[in-house]
């Protein structure tokens, strides 16, 4: 029987063990939106996990949601992340740089003079933004015209290229939360009626093409793919789960990518079979809503239902979680107050599976 402290063998790098640390926004870079002493010291401090996933990082300007998150567009970005990458190397452990746009979550004030956010059509989510004025609500985003969206799939492959040179040892697409690649697959966000929408093939292009960069660009061996099917948040609506992201799994599969890395809602079915179709490494974070993820959730690597499981605020919270894994704990309570998402994130209204 499996357990979730024998290695594992991801892309051909082994992991220590089959913990993963999930992608959780700070918000805490420095200027210009580069890593710091302090992001160093916070990574290096959970080199344990098997893997890491760091939070959400800007493959362009634009790309930018959320103050002081950081990037991985320029020079000055790229070589801000090495020390971060060589601590985490130093102390045995293995990190992806999580690669997010989140499209049309965000706030001109957040960008450029004359930058505003975009995203596949222009419609406004619900809701608010944090931003160093204090909240301030979603703005209708500016529709990507074809040569826009091709120009953002080449962003995320040159992000790719700047984090295996930041010394990463791979990168996660965020395919979802309500950011870019997520407002492609909805059809409330996404209204096209070209290519890039209209059905299911259209809706999954966008995430289809942006994957297939990215894997020639660095090697799909070095490419994870993250989804939350279903997942409100961010102001999300999707149909028909099973096919939407039955079809994207498919599409996705002939890349050979290292991992697929879901976030689960409350259907067990729709997981398992996402994971009979998916051919290669798959990480679950599971549904464990109002909770956080536990040590319970270690039995879904036991019985087979993922290869490795992913933990968010707990991890915030317990630096060495899988030492205090291994030995039963004790284990520091989460404070939700201290970061913005994670492994528990926007669950609160998940729709029905085909609703």
């Amino acid at each position: 029987m499996t357990t979730a402290f024998e290695p594992f063998l991801l892309g051909g790098v082994r992991l220590a063990n089959r913990i993963a640390m999930a992608p959780m926004t700070r918000s805490r870079a420095g200027e210009g939106g580069t890593a710091t002493e302090s992001t160093a010291v916070y990574y290096a401090q959970r080199a344990g996990a098997g893997l890491i996933v760091t939070e959400g990082t800007q493959p362009s300007v634009v790309g930018q949601g959320y103050p002081d998150t950081p990037g991985l567009h320029s020079a000055e970005q790229v070589a801000a992340w090495r020390p971060v990458t060589d601590a985490v190397h130093r102390d045995g452990g293995v990190i992806y740089a999580q690669l997010m746009h989140t499209g049309r979550i965000g706030h001109p004030s957040l960008l450029p003079d004359g930058v505003v956010p975009v995203g596949p059509s222009p419609v406004a989510a619900k809701g608010q933004v944090f931003t160093h004025e204090g909240p301030k609500a979603f703005v209708t985003p500016r529709e990507l015209t074809d040569e826009e969206i091709r120009r953002t799939i080449a962003d995320f492959a040159d992000a790719a290229r700047n984090a295996i040179d930041a010394g990463f040892d791979g990168v996660e697409i965020h395919g979802a939360n309500g950011y870019l690649v997520h407002q492609f697959l909805a059809p409330n966000s996404n209204r096209r009626t070209d290519a890039w929408g209209g059905t299911t093939e259209g809706r999954i292009r966008f995430a289809v093409e942006v994957a297939t960069a990215v894997a020639e660009a660095i090697g799909g061996h070095r490419v994870g793919f993250r989804i939350s099917p279903g997942n409100p948040f961010n102001d999300i609506a999707e149909e028909n789960l099973e096919e939407t992201y039955g079809a994207l799994v498919r599409a996705l599969a002939p890349l050979e990518l290292a991992y697929l890395h879901l976030m689960e809602g409350p259907h067990r079915g729709l997981t398992l079979n996402l994971r009979e179709n998916w051919p290669g490494a798959f990480i679950l974070n599971p549904f464990t809503h109002p909770e956080t993820t536990g040590p319970d959730a270690l039995a879904l690597i036991k019985d087979g239902t993922a290869d490795l499981v992913s933990f968010g605020s707990m991890f915030l919270a317990n630096p060495d979680l899988p030492h205090r894994l291994q030995q039963g704990g004790p284990f520091n309570t989460p404070d939700p107050t201290t970061f913005y998402g994670g492994d528990d994130q926007g669950y609160t209204d998940y729709p029905s599976l085909t609703a």
